[in-house]
């Protein structure tokens, strides 16, 4: 198994590369069981996850080929509508196939998920919302066995609370749907834009795109034609190179981004007292001349994203004062913590919320990271950490990082990835 070595980096510089986005990527593979010609998906960032859901679809008896920056997939050739245990416990988001395959095939088997252990994420909302189109639903020895024979119809879909992955399954089953699918209280995450302007483009009515009311007008079963598309740029992997630079208050500049993506993290670090500089694809972060405190609530999109939490956690460290930070979204995502206090950090937990006191001055040694995130933010908590810091069980992290340890080295950090 797999483990990074880091050593204190006291300054950083440079430029890196932002891959593409895990999170839009998946819907968007998801999403290819829609058509009836091969889809070509470019940027799409070589993590764990992608490798998953394609092997996935592979399974089900789709035609996945690597190119040189992307995949081409024909579903045509699907021949299997179960998604089986072995594959799906690794990676909840597997969940995004059963809108696409109950729509375009009228059954599915979908195992129930597994992923991070970062809290309860249920798939009820999207069982719900699907029963609502007309699908009969039945869950048997661990599986979610969903029936649609005459097809999905268009229905009043009102989420009780925000999801991103349910609006992206119900968005994908509303398009070959037979009638008109509104969605109210719809996530407006950028990814759940991205797949709402793909499937627009290939023939789906769909009004509403970045509002939380989406209305969606099913093809009644026919097949898309969906032209090749760019993955948008990461802006969690943006978020956590920005807040590397930050803890090292260091200047850094990121290329293939979407500055106004990253408008809630860039606001919090400004607060923080660090500037910013960009063009229309690049985005500079410059010192502070003091760390200063922080309060964050984690919320969904446009507010501050949960999945920068533990970053900015990891930063506050190096604040000169108390900081704030209140996880409202996932009731088991302080699991670093832990890790972070074996390291000396000054973290006091009282629930949902964080309370932590800088500046802290940060020791190596071992820890381990518990999810995707927590991963991250161990690395820029080694960054500053006096020693080496040994992190281990890194298969979390290279689910959502294209080459970390490579990108950090170009930025000067003495990071290099071993084996146990």
């Amino acid at each position: 198994m797999d483990y990074l070595q880091t050593k204190q980096s006291t300054s950083l510089s440079g430029t890196v590369t932002i891959s593409g986005a895990k999170n839009a990527s998946l819907p968007l593979i998801a999403m290819s069981i829609l058509a009836k010609n091969r889809v070509t998906i470019t940027n799409l960032p070589k993590v764990a996850d992608i490798k998953t859901l394609l092997q996935l679809l592979t399974n089900l008896g789709a035609e996945c080929v690597f190119i040189d920056d992307g995949v081409t997939i024909d579903t045509s050739t699907i021949n299997k509508t179960t998604a089986t245990y072995d594959i799906v416990r690794t990676m909840r988001a597997s969940i995004l196939i059963l809108g696409p395959i109950l729509s375009r095939f009228g059954h599915c088997e979908v195992s129930l998920p597994g992923g991070c252990a970062i809290g309860q994420r249920p798939v009820d909302l999207h069982l719900k919302a699907l029963e609502q189109m007309g699908a009969t639903i039945e869950i048997k020895a661990g599986y979610i066995q969903a029936k649609a024979p005459q097809g999905l119809k268009g229905a009043n879909i009102i989420f009780d609370k925000i999801t991103v992955t349910g609006t992206a399954n119900v968005v994908m089953a509303a398009a070959l749907a037979n009638g008109v699918t509104t969605i109210t209280n719809a996530a407006r995450e950028p990814e759940v834009v991205q797949l709402c302007e793909v499937l627009a483009k290939s023939g789906v009515k769909i009004e509403g795109i970045g509002t939380a009311i989406l209305t969606i007008t099913g093809t009644n079963k026919e097949l898309l034609n969906i032209e090749p598309f760019e993955i948008i740029p990461d802006r969690i992997e943006a978020g956590t190179y920005l807040c590397a630079g930050a803890i090292t208050n260091s200047t850094i500049t990121l290329k293939k981004v979407e500055p106004e993506h990253l408008h809630a993290v860039t606001s919090k670090l400004e607060e923080m007292g660090f500037s910013f500089s960009s063009t229309k694809d690049t985005l500079t972060i410059h010192p502070a001349k003091e760390i200063l405190p922080v309060r964050i609530v984690t919320q969904e999109y446009p507010a501050f994203p949960t999945d920068m939490q533990a970053q900015f956690l990891a930063l506050a460290t190096q604040a000169n004062g108390v900081s704030i930070i209140e996880e409202r979204l996932f009731e088991n995502r302080f699991m670093h913590v832990s890790e972070l206090q074996r390291m000396g950090a000054d973290i006091t937990l009282n629930g949902h919320i964080a309370t932590v006191k800088g500046k802290t001055q940060l020791s190596g040694t071992d820890v381990m990271a518990t999810d995707l995130r927590a991963s991250s933010a161990l690395v820029l908590a080694a960054l500053v950490a006096n020693g080496t810091t040994n992190i281990h069980r890194i298969y979390h992290l290279d689910r959502g990082y294209v080459e970390l340890e490579k990108k950090l080295e170009t930025l000067g950090v003495d990071i290099q990835r071993l084996k146990e």
